[in-house]
């Protein structure tokens, strides 16, 4: 009861002690201490977000001011170092990776996948921070492993413990007679059960998988759409005896992949004696702007080619000025790049004439879709041995059926097909190339 009294004298007068103190300095100094001291308890609890670092959607091109957000390459808690790809975003035309800005610890996803994010868009948190490299530091199960193997070494033989599962006991030989009526009433159940006639056969599998499409897919059905809707699309035909072509690729195909590390391929020749025809025939490489027609004096060949996400066109650029080991060698460079998803916009950009081959997947005939705003596009097919009546005699040759869709409102029907047998002329012999 003592003690009692006595610590409440000793805080009462503590609490008059603080009092006085208080009237002594004035309420002025008071008031700045207790904002001294907020201030400080402030700074301490909100120090980590000062530092976090927020990473914005980045710029990706003038026409393109949003895109679908795809995949994450980082989970939440995982170490970025600085520069690495954190994000995959998805656009009508490219793929976009999103970097980390700097090294430090992902601590929240702003935006879920399949979300659709804008320019500018906050879409991850990073808590700032240096990254260990994973190859110097051993992880904790290592060094629980090395323990346990050095333990196991410096135990004394007679203390260490047979770890080996023990079998299991096997039958003796008194039971053995049961074991085997067992055994044989086991395997007759199943030959009963096969022997049932089966009521009603099993119906075949009715499941259907909706999966929703991708930027680059809408894109393109939406620029196939507006191109049949816009251009009055025509197409006509021909066929092209790709025997002296294949001679010749034949004859310096390894001497051109020796000498330039590239394969001669037919594409080359047809991009070649296509610029050769567009020059002849201008309004084939020409387009329409409004009211006014643009005539090009050079020639920008968009190639399709086909990738997981869709079908790309990207440009090889003045073929005009180019041999056929130049043309292989753009073609090739552009191909591994769509096919690895790296081709920027500035790779399909242009063009104004467009190749399709779709002989390399077993085409025959085809009638190609024109990549507006051109005005034509041509469609290679695959080659086939067919009868052909030459100086008057049937003969075995391999004949290549080649298709120009073309918008009626540019060329007429005389300029499309003129343009087509100047194309035909130059692969049956590709030596009048040379002459053009």
């Amino acid at each position: 009861m003592l003690s009692k009294q006595i610590i409440a004298v000793a805080r009462g007068r503590s609490l008059l002690y603080s009092k006085s103190i208080r009237r002594s300095i004035g309420p002025s100094l008071t008031r700045g201490w207790d904002f001294a001291t907020h201030i400080r308890t402030s700074t301490f609890h909100s120090s980590k977000l000062l530092e976090a670092v927020t990473v914005k959607v980045p710029t990706m091109a003038e026409s393109i001011t949003e895109g679908t957000l795809k995949s994450w390459t980082k989970n939440v808690g995982d170490l970025v170092s600085a520069d690495e790809e954190i994000a995959t975003i998805e656009t009508d035309k490219i793929d976009v990776s999103v970097n980390a800005p700097e090294s430090g610890k992902i601590v929240q996803f702003l935006v879920a996948e399949e979300d659709t994010v804008t320019v500018g868009q906050d879409i991850i948190i990073i808590e700032p921070g240096e990254v260990e490299d994973a190859t110097q530091s051993p992880s904790k199960e290592a060094e629980v492993h090395a323990e346990n193997k050095a333990k196991d070494l410096t135990e004394p033989a007679d203390q260490q413990v047979d770890k080996k599962v023990p079998e299991s006991p096997s039958p003796s030989v008194g039971d053995k007679k049961p074991l085997e009526k067992e055994t044989l009433k086991k395997e007759a159940a199943p030959k009963q059960q096969e022997s049932a006639p089966a009521t009603r056969p099993a119906l075949g599998s009715r499941g259907e998988t909706r999966v929703k499409m991708n930027r680059m897919r809408l894109r393109i059905a939406e620029r196939l759409k507006e191109s049949q809707n816009a251009a009055a699309s025509l197409t006509t035909f021909n066929e092209i005896d790709m025997s002296s072509l294949m001679e010749m690729r034949k004859k310096f195909k390894d001497q051109v992949l020796k000498e330039h590390d590239v394969k001669l391929g037919f594409m080359s020749a047809f991009a070649k004696a296509c610029t050769l025809a567009l020059r002849e025939i201008p309004a084939a490489n020409a387009s329409i702007e409004g009211d006014e027609i643009v005539y090009r004096d050079y020639v920008d060949l968009s190639v399709a080619v086909a990738t997981p996400k869709g079908l790309v066109t990207p440009v090889v650029r003045n073929t005009e000025i180019m041999n056929f080991v130049d043309i292989e060698k753009e073609i090739a460079f552009l191909g591994k790049k769509a096919r690895d998803g790296k081709l920027t916009l500035e790779d399909m950009a242009g063009g104004t004439f467009t190749i399709s081959n779709g002989g390399v997947f077993g085409s025959l005939y085809g009638t190609p879709i024109i990549n507006l705003p051109q005005s034509a596009v041509l469609g290679m097919h695959a080659i086939k041995d067919r009868p052909v009546v030459v100086d008057g005699q049937i003969v075995i040759r391999p004949i290549m059926v080649v298709a120009l869709t073309y918008d009626h409102r540019l060329l007429d029907g005389r300029e499309a097909v003129t343009f087509l047998v100047k194309v035909k002329e130059y692969i049956e012999d590709p030596r009048k190339m040379l002459l053009a």
